[in-house]
């Protein structure tokens, strides 16, 4: 066949073809089938070899022709074919804006850090400055300076998740915070520490992420006195009603002598009984005398407190478990 007839008829037909092309897929198949490396276009280009020069030049520019000429069309078929598309997908998501809005749900704190800053406002007001510190520590800051001895329990591994090589841990406490105040400051300082704490438990009393928040009082002449006066008058604020607190004597490396503080609850329909809320006690000499003060001029008294208690015994809430779920039918009930 005459190439020049066989490549008017290409023409046509081809330009039929893109014409007719019903979605994006079926015309880059087209293009792939005209203008590709195997296309019906590319293959009379390469009959051009054989072709006298006269000839040559002439069925070339023709065929170039040809070949810009569907490049256009396949181009033009392209646009129409994407512009039909988004006019497809725009009827089928219009959007009625004479409805009436559904509204927004509005948010609220979690009950986890709502207690947070319930505990400093009112420890804030007491005359505590609440103070921050690093979450990876050291075992100096996290043990040693708190008078734990290496043969502590405390330090196994089993309840303490230990990093890198071993020299770093997840602090246990906040009293961390403590050792680097008073390494800073001179007495007297008034603090409290609240903050992220990990330890290997979990049940529904227990995560291996807690929070807490403790306190330090160092100054002249602290003592015990100091210790139940102030935390009586926290749980009488935090809890909006006098509570009834009990003192009993309790072992920490850090205080000596140490106490657990329980309260008088009861849950409606039930007899009272005594609640153990938080540890504390009188700041051991050894843990002054580890951060350069002087602890036969200076006394002092430390506690510590979990926040996820006192928000469960707040908010009636059960298992602690709760407050990590992100199940929002709990966490709207705190709007």
């Amino acid at each position: 066949m005459n190439l020049e007839l066989e490549l008017d008829q290409l023409s046509g037909t081809a330009a039929e073809k893109i014409d007719a092309a019903a979605d994006a897929r079926a015309l880059e198949q087209l293009r792939v089938e005209l203008l590709g490396k195997k296309g019906s276009v590319t293959e009379l280009l390469k009959q051009l070899g054989g072709m006298a020069p006269d000839q040559r030049k002439a069925f070339g520019e023709k065929v170039n022709r040809v070949k810009q000429d569907l490049s256009d069309r396949l181009e033009r078929k392209s646009t129409t074919l994407s512009e039909a598309e988004l006019a497809r997908k725009l009827a089928s998501q219009t959007i009625d804006v004479t409805l009436p809005g559904r509204g927004e749900a509005p948010g609220a704190l979690h009950p986890v850090t709502r207690t947070i800053r319930r505990i400093e406002s009112i420890f804030n007001s007491m005359g505590f400055e609440s103070v921050q510190g690093p979450e990876i520590e050291d075992d100096w800051h996290n043990f040693q300076a708190l008078n734990i001895p290496e043969s502590h329990p405390a330090r196994a591994m089993q309840d303490t998740f230990y990093v890198l090589d071993g020299s770093r841990l997840l602090r246990t406490h906040t009293s961390p915070v403590q050792i680097r105040t008073m390494k800073r400051r001179q007495p007297p300082i008034r603090i409290i520490c609240p903050g992220r704490v990990y330890r290997v438990d979990f049940d529904r009393t227990h995560s291996p992420m807690f929070h807490q928040v403790e306190g330090l009082y160092v100054a002249e002449n602290v003592g015990l006195a100091d210790l139940k006066h102030d935390l009586q008058q926290f749980l009488s604020l935090f809890f909006e009603r006098p509570v009834e607190a009990l003192f009993r004597p309790s072992y920490f490396p850090f205080v000596e002598p140490g106490a657990d503080v329980h309260m008088r609850w009861a849950l409606p329909g039930q007899e009272p009984r005594w609640l153990e809320l938080l540890g504390c006690g009188v700041v051991h000499p050894n843990v002054l005398d580890a951060v350069g003060i002087d602890p036969e001029r200076y006394t002092g008294y430390a506690f510590g407190m979990g926040v996820e208690r006192l928000a469960m015994l707040r908010y009636g809430v059960d298992d602690l478990r709760l407050f990590f779920n992100n199940d929002l039918r709990f966490l709207e009930q705190f709007r």
